[in-house]
């Protein structure tokens, strides 16, 4: 709901020439919060994990029409990212035990369409009630829909079998707390192609401006919606005919999403860029989940994802500062911004086949 009119509340703060932060400052507390986030998913329960990022959602979004100043604004952001850091850890780990494994890239999907509907409403509802009622409005919309998030919450049943109480000593975390490597290739996956998802969400509202979209929001909107037309066949692809088999296909469409962005100069071609590149992450981000829970191990699922998830923001971080510094409010950096997060994807393509011919032999 709300990013699509925070580069402009930006502006209006005096901090134009920081957008890049918006994202990048969200998603490293999301990524640094991960190792917590994993553990307690796995000692404490699934469900306590969800509910503290919702509150921490709507505890936020109450606070953002009373900033009114740019360290106030990045610190509130900051604080934001706790919310992915938590939730969708927690929700991940739940789904995948009540999910058998022949079903789990079905049930990803699922989770990701589920997601994708919230995506792709939350920009078109959110541009309409700051147009008509103002900022504000948008912002307490926002914190009541994390309201009604916890109140789901509270009344779900956990999933985990052995539960431990909470103590502050569950929040220090080691080394094996912070990383698992038996999912390390879908990782390093995720840092890739997730580094054009920060300069989409970064760059993407001025682009559209640029090329005559008003509604800032529009281009978020076609994103999700294409992702959520394909996420559940992605995920019964996946469960038929392999992870890698999907993400190959994926990532290649995703660098030619890139490169089709880079050269839009009207609203339909960056509309169709947009698109394509809705339907590649919407086939890569199910898959890759369903990949990183297949190879982690059962007592261990929460911090097997939490580790896919935090290369996730750790690419979603670098995409947003580094196209915020490329792009430098210069249109003239439209094409070069996106290129460089293509020939990432197309990487991401290359290692792919790599990897399957390795196996193969």
């Amino acid at each position: 709901m709300i990013i699509p009119e925070l580069p402009d509340y930006l502006t209006a703060l005096g901090g134009a020439e920081y957008k890049g932060l918006i994202i990048s400052l969200f998603t490293l507390t999301a990524m640094l919060s991960r190792p917590f986030s994993g553990k307690l998913a796995d000692t404490i329960g699934r469900v306590p994990v969800m509910i503290f990022g919702a509150a921490v959602c709507f505890v936020c979004s109450l606070f953002y029409p009373i900033i009114a100043t740019l360290s106030g604004f990045f610190l509130l952001r900051f604080v934001h990212g706790f919310s992915t850091g938590f939730t969708p850890t927690g929700t991940t780990a739940y789904l995948a035990d009540i999910i058998p494994f022949h079903k789990r890239g079905e049930a990803m999907g699922l989770l990701g369409t589920a997601g994708s509907v919230g995506m792709a409403a939350g920009p078109a509802i959110g541009g309409t009630i700051a147009n008509q009622f103002g900022l504000d409005a948008m912002f307490y919309c926002s914190s009541f829909f994390g309201l009604v998030a916890i109140i789901i919450l509270v009344r779900m049943r956990e999933t985990l079998a052995k539960k431990e109480r909470f103590s502050y000593s569950l929040l220090k975390v080691s080394k094996e707390d912070i990383f698992e490597p038996l999912v390390l290739i879908p990782c390093m996956i995720m840092v890739l192609i997730a580094f054009s998802y920060g300069t989409i969400f970064t760059v993407i509202p001025d682009f559209g401006q640029f090329v005559g979209i008003k509604n800032k929001g529009l281009l978020f909107t076609f994103l999700t919606v294409a992702s959520l037309l394909v996420r559940l066949l992605a995920g019964k692809a996946s469960d038929r005919y392999g992870r890698v088999e999907v993400l190959r296909i994926s990532t290649f469409f995703m660098a030619i999403s890139m490169l089709v962005i880079g050269l839009a100069s009207t609203p339909q071609m960056l509309i169709v860029g947009v698109s394509l590149y809705g339907f590649a992450q919407g086939a890569s981000s199910p898959t890759l989940l369903a990949w990183a829970t297949d190879l982690s191990h059962d007592r261990f699922k929460g911090r097997g994802i939490a580790s896919l998830y935090i290369f996730m923001e750790l690419g979603i971080g670098l995409g947003a500062i580094s196209s915020g510094w490329i792009y430098g409010n210069q249109t003239d950096n439209f094409f070069i911004t996106f290129l460089i997060s293509g020939l990432l994807s197309a990487i991401a393509f290359a290692y792919l086949i790599y990897h399957s011919f390795n196996r193969q032999r």
